[in-house]
């Protein structure tokens, strides 16, 4: 199995060395090319307006999306959860509309209202997630068909629909490697057989 991390800006070297310690070959992702043979692609966080003009400039918006398409699993972390999201307010901007939910731009705050909670995530079993948010965003509405994995205050921070995975936290922060495994072994192995979209 490869894993593709998008690499246009962002914490995508965390996100590798997550991936690394699930034994998961990666590869870093800049240009339409190199989505081939990827099992599956993680947005990184990071900043989402400046993600999606490297991602415009490097024609990289239909590749993703025609990616996904042909069976290919996505997985967004705060930023890139922003940019799979179907509607993005506060303010308004364009998206992948991949994932079926509506989602705040920094819907927690600025950078000092950054915090690390602990949260119950059922699918993942025990103990609870630990969860970091840098001026995250909240999603305040889900589709019918999204599965809404893990709460904080009251929101969804982790869902899933049709190989798409979304956190509005960052996991790659911390030493849990419960929702990576998760991506690579319930979302995107189903893309590990085939060797190019």
């Amino acid at each position: 199995m490869l894993i593709g991390v998008l690499a246009l800006q962002g914490d995508f070297v965390q996100h590798q060395r997550v991936l690394s310690e699930l034994d998961v070959l990666t590869r870093q992702v800049r240009t339409p090319s190199e989505l081939t043979g990827l099992s599956g692609l993680i947005l990184p966080g990071g900043e989402s307006t400046t993600m999606l003009k490297f991602m415009q400039e490097e024609g990289l918006i239909k590749p993703i999306e025609q990616f996904w398409r042909a069976g290919g699993a996505l997985y967004g972390t705060c930023a890139g959860a922003i940019l799979l999201a179907r509607y993005v307010s506060s303010p308004t901007q364009f998206s992948l509309g991949l994932l079926d939910v509506s989602i705040e731009r920094n819907g927690y705050g600025r950078q000092i209202n950054s915090h690390i909670s602990q949260e119950p995530c059922e699918p993942l079993g025990t103990p609870p997630l630990p969860m970091v948010f840098i001026r995250a965003p909240v999603i305040n509405k889900v589709g019918p068909t999204v599965s809404v994995m893990a709460k904080h205050r009251g929101e969804p921070v982790l869902v899933c629909d049709d190989r798409v995975l979304a956190s509005t936290f960052h996991p790659e922060l911390t030493d849990d490697l419960r929702v990576h495994r998760f991506f690579v072994e319930d979302i995107a192995q189903t893309r590990s057989h085939l060797t190019s979209i």
